[in-house]
């Protein structure tokens, strides 16, 4: 069975999106493109594009997308990409969305499409506050699925477990009104041109996963 391998991942913080990518990435022996990734690359590793984008990220503006649509054609231009790429947490905007597809036309590959995956809110709430760190071996937990044999110590070293602070209710429901706010344009933009694909977010990684290779198969 081939598959499509030039996709976008869309879905609101919670649902999994970050560990549905790496996986799919490796099933399509393609590379995870994450802009958080490619940031922190060229930072640390100070290129002219790493030190440019610190220089608002230091001022906590956003990084403009002339250089963050640089980092992404550096990144596509690697030998791992040449069969395709998993985008996630890119793109952001229309304006992203449609400067994506021309560089990807360019090169004589468009984008197959964007998958979104859907998860109700309540459960995206769970999700999120139910999350919990060790503050000293950096373990993750969560209170729902995966709880701590004693509360609020860490399995693997006993050290005391923490929430991050954007875990907390009131902010993880800011996050998904401004997720909503942004990325419905998004979302209106692939499926106006018959490229979305919906995926029913709920379940294990494993069902997850089955249903986004499903989508992506091509005949």
């Amino acid at each position: 069975m081939s598959m499509r391998t030039r996709v976008v991942l869309l879905g609101p913080p919670g649902a999994g999106k970050g560990t549905q990518a790496d996986r799919l990435a490796a099933r399509l022996g393609v590379p995870h493109v994450s802009t958080g990734e490619l940031f922190r690359h060229h930072v640390s590793t100070q290129t002219p594009l790493g030190r440019e984008a610190d220089t608002y990220m230091r001022r906590g503006d956003l990084v403009p997308d002339a250089v963050t649509l640089s980092m992404v054609a550096d990144r596509l231009a690697d030998a791992d990409a040449a069969r395709g790429a998993v985008f996630d947490g890119f793109p952001r905007t229309v304006a992203q969305a449609t400067a994506l597809d021309q560089q990807l036309a360019e090169r004589g590959h468009p984008l197959d499409g964007a998958v979104l995956l859907e998860v109700p809110e309540d459960v995206l709430v769970l999700r999120l506050t139910g999350r919990r760190f060790c503050a000293e071996c950096q373990a993750t937990y969560h209170l729902e699925w995966s709880p701590p044999a004693i509360a609020d110590r860490c399995d693997r070293c006993g050290g005391p477990l923490r929430r991050r602070a954007d875990d907390d209710e009131a902010t993880v429901t800011r996050r998904l009104a401004v997720y909503r706010a942004e990325t419905f344009p998004l979302v209106a933009f692939y499926e106006k041109s018959g490229r979305l694909w919906r995926v029913d977010g709920l379940g294990s990684v494993d069902q997850v996963a089955a249903r986004l290779e499903g989508v992506l198969a091509s005949d």
